[in-house]
C-alpha cells in the first residue's frame, strides 16, 4: 500500500493508463480478427486502418517498434493470402 502522495497518485496514474493501453491492444487484435475473416478484397481495404492503429500505439508507447513489425507483417500476410 503506497504511503506518500505521490506514490498514492502513481497507482490512480497506472490504473488509468493500463486501461487505456488494454482499449488500443483490444482495437488492434479485432482489426486483426477482421482481417482474417474478411473476404480478400475487403481484407486489403482493413489494411490501412490496422497499420494506423498500429502505428498510433507505437507512437503513444503502447507497443514497441519490434512488436509494431511483427502485428503489420501479420496483418499484410492475412490480407494477401486469401
Amino acid at each position: 500500500m503506497p504511503i506518500l502522495k505521490s506514490s498514492k497518485k502513481d497507482v490512480r496514474r497506472i490504473k488509468r493508463r493500463t486501461a487505456r493501453n488494454k482499449q488500443v491492444i483490444s482495437r488492434i487484435k479485432n482489426l486483426m480478427k477482421n482481417i482474417r475473416r474478411a473476404k480478400p478484397e475487403e481484407a486489403k481495404k482493413l489494411l490501412p486502418f490496422v497499420y494506423s492503429a498500429i502505428d498510433k500505439a507505437v507512437k503513444n508507447g503502447v507497443l514497441k517498434k519490434g512488436t509494431a513489425k511483427r502485428y503489420k507483417s501479420r496483418a499484410a500476410l492475412r490480407a494477401n493470402k486469401k
